[in-house]
């Protein structure tokens, strides 16, 4: 992606259409602010996002960040308040959210009048004893802004919504990919529709249905049926006359909480049309719902490093998808890494293991060093136990001016670990290059995460699942589900017919 300064200098698509004339100009130069709070939160987790797990943005700050950069080529200035994002993980801490809400509300007071407000989001935020905390920050901001400014927003795939959200919001859209390959798209939809509504002077609304149906993210995964289908002509629906955005949430099943489930959602000003369709669209997924599957082969830890041990081709690539870091995980499980010395593995990429005592005892010794280690379980020991290593010999260390940011590379007993002072991604195959390891030249890699990245997807020869135990475990049939609506699977033979419901924002106009 460009570098600001160099977005900043090119033409802006709407610049050019105004001296040609195509579209009318802004009646005066529209105030839009821009910020947001964004992490996805899996209820199952007993760790807790602090304030030093944010990366928090402020002011011109929130430009830095890759996905702010499009907004730089509007022929109008957004104002930046605060934009803060935590990985995938457990809940919020409340005093960490309400520290982090203040601080926006604050900013966004000083840029008053506006006449929008663009907010980059998630949907599966979860606080310590909040229920829906985007829909809190939608009516706090709105509680600022006053009725007549326009909010719009955007989330990922996996976001869960709730009425109090959308009689909030103006105008929203989410992701239509997974991998999610579309966010600088998914950003210029939401920045689109606010721009395109304030310079033609209409007042969008939304109607949503709420699906009864959770699934986890690596059975929809658009790359396979049926999920390839029911996302591919959604922007055809854009077309319509009316009709701004229509998107499609499969939400986010680790959040045992009443407003998670999935959702079609249509912003418009046709609000006949949107109902059409978001009718249309939550029928043909309630239809879908028995054909989503895994992507990949699956089965236990045991059952999957069986077939990898035997398999004639590398590297067989394994997700270890209840510790995935993206999706919630805590990336500090030892179960994998247990059954890999059980077995007597060799020649195995364990990529993804988050143990900062580890790591820091890593570059205490230095490259070429071997030491004892105790390795995982570190931020959550009442999952697991720590698996202790005695002669791990250390071949990387990544350059660091941080030691909460240092990545070890060690290797033991045939196995070659990535260890890292916080919770990263390794997903990507660039994310081990850069560490200067193959995982092309592996028989075996193990990665805490679901569906593939592309890069380890192209390499994979084959892709395995293990259905292994974790804060996001795959086999939701069996995970606790106490404050959920009445939901399938869980409710096997559960009977419904969409009832679209029109937004207080639309009735009010």
């Amino acid at each position: 992606m460009l570098p600001a300064s160099i977005l900043a200098g090119l033409p802006t698509f709407t610049g050019a259409a105004n001296a040609a004339g195509l579209v009318p100009a802004f009646r005066g130069t529209p105030r839009l602010a821009v910020g947001g709070i964004a992490s996805e939160c899996s209820t199952y987790s007993r760790i807790r996002a602090r304030l030093e797990d944010f990366t928090v943005r402020r002011g011109q700050e929130i430009f830095e960040a890759p996905l702010s950069l499009p907004l730089l080529r509007y022929d109008v200035p957004f104002l930046p308040t605060l934009e803060a994002t935590a990985p995938s993980g457990g809940p919020v801490e409340r005093k960490t959210y309400e520290t982090l809400k203040a601080d926006y509300l604050e900013r966004l007071k000083k840029l008053l009048p506006l006449d929008g407000v663009y907010l980059m989001m998630h949907g599966a935020l979860n606080v310590d004893g909040m229920d829906d905390a985007e829909g809190d920050w939608y009516e706090a901001t709105r509680a600022v802004v006053g009725p007549d400014c326009l909010i719009s927003a955007y989330y990922d795939l996996h976001g869960n919504l709730s009425r109090r959200a959308v009689d909030t919001l103006d105008a929203m859209t989410a992701y239509r990919t997974a991998p999610h390959v579309d966010r600088v798209e998914n950003v210029m939809r939401a920045a689109d529709m606010l721009t395109h509504c304030l310079r033609y002077g209409l007042r969008p609304g939304i109607v949503w249905a709420n699906i009864p149906v959770l699934l986890p993210g690596e059975q929809s995964s658009t790359e396979w049926e049926p999920g390839r289908r029911l996302w591919a002509d959604l922007s055809e629906y854009n077309r319509l006359p009316g009709i701004l955005d229509v998107s499609q949430l499969v939400g986010y099943v680790w959040a045992d909480e009443p407003r998670a489930a999935a959702s079609v959602v249509a912003t418009g000003t046709n609000r006949e049309e949107q109902t059409r369709i978001v009718t249309e669209l939550a029928n043909r997924y309630w239809n879908a719902r028995h054909e989503f599957k895994f992507g990949s082969p699956t089965g236990t830890i045991e059952e999957c490093l069986s077939r990898a041990m035997a398999s004639p081709t590398h590297p067989v690539v394994i997700s270890d998808s209840g510790d995935n870091p993206g999706g919630g995980g805590n990336s500090d499980q030892t179960f994998f890494l247990q059954a890999l010395l059980k077995a007597k593995a060799r020649n195995v990429l364990l990529g993804g293991m988050t143990d900062r005592p580890a790591t820091k005892a890593c570059y205490k010794a230095g490259v070429g060093a071997t030491l004892p280690l105790s390795l995982g379980a570190t931020l959550d020991p009442a999952m697991c136990q720590p698996v202790h290593v005695k002669n791990a010999v250390v071949k990387h260390l990544a350059p660091v001016t941080r030691p909460e940011d240092g990545e070890a590379v060690i290797e033991f007993d045939g196995i070659t670990a990535t260890l890292s002072a916080r919770r990263r991604l390794y997903h990507s195959a660039e994310s081990f290059r850069d560490l200067g390891v193959d995982p092309a030249q592996f028989h075996i890699v193990v990665l805490k995460c679901g569906y593939l990245h592309p890069t380890m997807k192209a390499l994979a020869n084959p892709a395995l699942m293990a259905l292994s135990p974790g804060a996001i475990d795959q086999d939701i049939l069996h995970i606790g589900n106490h404050r959920r609506k009445p939901t399938w699977p869980w409710v096997a033979d559960l009977s419904w017919t969409p009832t679209p419901y029109v937004s207080a924002r639309f009735r009010r106009g």
